[in-house]
């Protein structure tokens, strides 16, 4: 069974004009139109690279030329491959992928053969309130053991870490099932492993209780792209067709790789014109921040 774990520093990456322009003709035109319609660069930024990732992996891995790919969303929003897929030289088994974008990164997870779900925390203070104050309002989203883990994390950082760290995987399983934010996340319950969570290494040792009862087929899979970005995902029960899945302990690793821009586009092939304009819009949206330091400072 094929598994990828790619990502992508988007909160680094300052695109030039033929960059950006050659990015954007690189994916389909509604999604290019959707992109231009951000308010803010950053977001931009982050939607383009999921494109991307998306468009290289049914490229690299589905083998559909880019040129074939057809990429549609869901009345939910999640994006699902309309382009008929070809035998894989591995395996027959169907792709799972699912994409998540938060404070510097863009990552994306799949797999064959398995429900996936990916989610990207970074750990920052709350804008609007207290750390104590934060915490009082996300009180119904955990539950009592998942609170003692957080709260008796140590520092009011490190506590920080330990509540995104479990919003991740809340975030992963219900990406990876699908369900829409109806689902009561007091029903699932981490049971976090005592070794600490630490960079280049992934941890597969976490446990989920669903509704009160441990989930065995549900994996799931812990690794910090840096210091301050958690990622969680979750693994489902594999097919009917599938192997047995291994314990936790035999699998090997699934660090994610972080692509730079040129590997990004290495499959890449243009799918409309260039269009100016793009780049003048968002250059606007780029130089905004800028122009209000600047505006701020002068006053």
């Amino acid at each position: 069974m094929g598994s990828v774990r790619w990502a992508f520093r988007c909160g680094s990456w300052t695109p030039g004009r033929s960059d950006w322009l050659f990015a954007a003709r690189c994916i389909q035109r509604e999604e290019k139109d959707r992109i231009g319609q951000f308010v803010f660069a950053k977001d931009a930024k982050s939607a383009m690279a999921g494109r991307l990732l998306l468009r290289r992996l049914v490229c690299e891995k589905m083998g559909i030329p880019w040129s074939e790919i057809r990429l549609e969303r869901s009345p939910r929003g999640k994006p699902y491959l309309a382009t008929p897929g070809k035998v894989s030289s591995e395996s027959d088994l169907a792709w799972s992928f699912n994409l998540s974008h938060q404070g510097d990164y863009a990552v994306l997870a799949a797999e064959q053969g398995r429900q996936v779900g990916v989610d990207i925390m970074k750990t920052a203070m709350p804008g609007c309130s207290s750390v104590l104050e934060f915490f009082r309002i996300m009180t119904r989203q955990f539950t009592a053991h998942e609170w003692s883990a957080i709260q008796s994390a140590g520092s009011e950082h490190q506590q920080l870490a330990a509540f995104y760290r479990h919003w991740a995987l809340k975030e992963s399983f219900i990406k990876a099932i699908g369900t829409g934010l109806g689902f009561n996340l007091q029903r699932v319950e981490f049971h976090l492993p005592s070794e600490p969570l630490t960079q280049d290494r992934v941890l597969h040792q976490t446990k989920m209780h669903l509704d009160e009862e441990e989930e065995e087929d549900w994996v799931f899979e812990e690794s910090l792209l840096d210091a301050d970005h958690h990622v969680a995902v979750a693994l489902g029960p594999a097919d009917n067709t599938c192997p047995a899945p291994r314990p936790p302990s035999l699998l090997p690793p699934t660090t994610f790789t972080v692509l730079s821009f040129r590997e990004l586009i290495d499959s890449a092939s243009p799918l409309t014109d260039e269009d100016p304009t793009y780049w003048d819009s968002f250059k606007m949206k780029a130089e905004a921040p800028q122009r209000q330091k600047d505006t701020h400072t002068s006053t």
